[in-house]
């Protein structure tokens, strides 16, 4: 029977960055631009997004077993369900009551700003499972990186400016494509490390497709594209959002060049928690550095909308 630490494990709370990043950078956005803060509001969307991305994780953990994809060489982390600590019945389980607990967070949302957090809301629901589960997987056609990129960038920062203010930003487009960029490198790391597995199973992510040098440029590719991109906050005059987080250079070439230099073993482990932490590091300074430079009711937006 599974211990709660199996269970705390299954939730990979080394990947849980990947929730809590784009919900502080789009939140910041929203009183940078507005002054609105909701502390209720920022508690309900941190919590369904930690609640998705653990559901996510949980699938995962499942339908991986079901499908063969994790099998006696499997070279990360112990899953829960392949260990024989869980079933997988038990495991999707927990994953729809996951599901369902970001839902029920998910209502006040929906109060506050009406149908379009439906339209965020319900594909986010489903692809936790369609991830790797229905028919066509997305972790099982190459898709994963597209997916993180686009629903824990794009849609998780778009988002939760959304809910603070009830407006769409530009600002918060590009926040989104640094911090999927770099919750992406998370993905990518992982496969690279399971290619040889992932290949012997038919799970077709991109390392499996294009082989290693693809995944590894592709990490170097996912870092600078989420620091190059930042040159737009210098270029409209919010020069501590780009210069802040350029201090985990360092740490993204030692990613790089550690990921370039060995071959795919346990050691890309370490690679993927420090990925983790650079998540977070990275939204927290770009957090401190729009912060610095808030200009209440003077915003660009996309639109304005009202209900």
């Amino acid at each position: 029977m599974a211990t709660v630490r199996d269970w705390i494990n299954a939730s990979r709370p080394k990947t849980l960055g990947a929730a809590i990043a784009p919900v502080a950078v789009g939140t910041v956005i929203a009183w940078k631009h507005s002054g609105h803060f909701s502390t209720l509001l920022l508690a309900c969307t941190l919590g369904s997004t930690i609640c998705l991305q653990i559901a996510t994780n949980f699938f995962n953990d499942a339908l991986d077993f079901i499908k063969g994809a994790d099998t006696q060489q499997r070279i990360g982390p112990t899953r829960i369900t392949a260990a024989g600590a869980a079933s997988s019945r038990t495991t999707l389980t927990a994953a729809f009551i996951t599901l369902a607990v970001a839902a029920l967070l998910g209502i006040p949302l929906i109060e506050t700003r009406g149908w379009p957090i439906l339209l965020i809301g319900i594909p986010s629901l489903y692809f936790c499972y369609g991830y790797t589960g229905g028919p066509h997987p997305l972790a099982y056609r190459g898709l994963g990186e597209l997916f993180v990129i686009l629903f824990f960038g794009f849609v998780a920062v778009l988002g939760s400016a959304f809910v603070q203010s009830g407006q769409w930003y530009w600002d918060a487009l590009v926040a989104g494509l640094q911090i999927g960029c770099l919750s992406t490198v998370l993905i990518a790391i992982n496969n690279l490390r399971d290619i040889a597995e992932d290949r012997t199973t038919g799970k077709n992510t991109l390392a499996a497709r294009f082989g290693i040098t693809f995944a590894r440029w592709e990490i170097i590719t996912l870092i600078l594209t989420a620091h190059l991109s930042g040159f737009h906050w210098w270029l409209q005059g919010d020069h501590n959002a780009f210069t802040y987080p350029l201090i985990l250079i360092p740490v993204g070439l030692w990613i790089a060049i550690g990921t370039f230099s060995t071959p795919p073993s346990p050691l890309h482990n370490r690679y993927l928690a420090v990925s983790g932490i650079q998540l977070l590091i990275f939204s927290i300074l770009l957090c401190i550095g729009l912060s610095s430079h808030a200009q209440h009711a003077v915003s660009t937006t996309i639109s304005t909308p009202r209900f």
